[in-house]
């Protein structure tokens, strides 16, 4: 039986972005169900559809048979042993061990620059970016804790990814990258660079594509604008 990836609107959900992309751009294969966001309350189809699979009731879940694998983290992780060809972790153990540190990082912190700059990536909002940047200086703490970070990986690997060749960390900063490019947050030349990279790999092509043809406007998840 093929993997089953349950996701949200690509245009929305950085959580199902990970997974997505990690899986597509290594060329596991499996098959995408995709749940669209039609409110987050008890009462919508896609909590009731969620649930039926897991109690969180949340996006990504990952289905491997009769196994349930649900959070973008765990699902990273799962896929690394079950798949361990794809060198979706570092070989060296210290390597690993910070690729692993920096993604759960990205998984409990940033919280700031999340809040502040949701992902959407059919939107172009500069405006939005320079107000958030001016007046919030918890974002400008997270963004500059990401410089900082993204500095020192790529200049300890060389590149052109965060630890050389594609892998789960890569993966897990997608999302950002669509940020950075929706908001127009500033950024030093080597950060836009690896930016740049990122979003050329085939599988954020991909999902930015799709993403684009959905043109499902969501009000609820953007309070910052009334109309797409």
């Amino acid at each position: 039986m093929a993997l089953q990836l349950y996701i949200g609107n690509k245009n929305y959900s950085s959580w199902s972005m990970r997974p997505w992309v990690l899986m597509r751009q290594v060329g596991i294969v499996f098959e995408e169900v995709m749940v669209r966001f039609d409110g987050f309350g008890p009462e919508s189809q896609f909590k009731q559809t969620m649930r039926a699979l897991h109690p969180s009731a949340k996006v990504p879940v990952l289905l491997d048979g009769d196994l349930v694998i649900w959070d973008s983290l765990a699902i990273a992780e799962y896929l690394a042993d079950r798949f361990p060809q794809h060198g979706l972790w570092p070989q060296s153990p210290r390597a690993r061990a910070r690729a692993r540190s920096v993604c759960a990082e990205m998984h409990s912190g940033f919280a700031d620059l999340r809040r502040a700059c949701p992902m959407n990536i059919e939107a172009k909002l500069p405006e939005v970016g320079e107000r958030v940047w001016r007046e919030d200086p918890r974002v400008r703490e997270d963004l500059q804790r990401l410089v900082k970070m993204w500095t020192a990986l790529l200049n300890e690997s060389g590149g052109p990814m965060l630890f050389g060749t594609f892998g789960i960390a890569d993966a897990f900063y997608a999302p950002v990258v669509m940020r950075l490019r929706t908001y127009a947050l500033p950024v030093p030349e080597v950060i836009a660079d690896y930016a740049q990279r990122v979003a050329a790999l085939a599988a954020v092509q991909d999902w930015v594509r799709q993403a684009l043809a959905e043109q499902d406007f969501r009000e609820f998840e953007e309070p910052y604008r009334g109309a797409p």
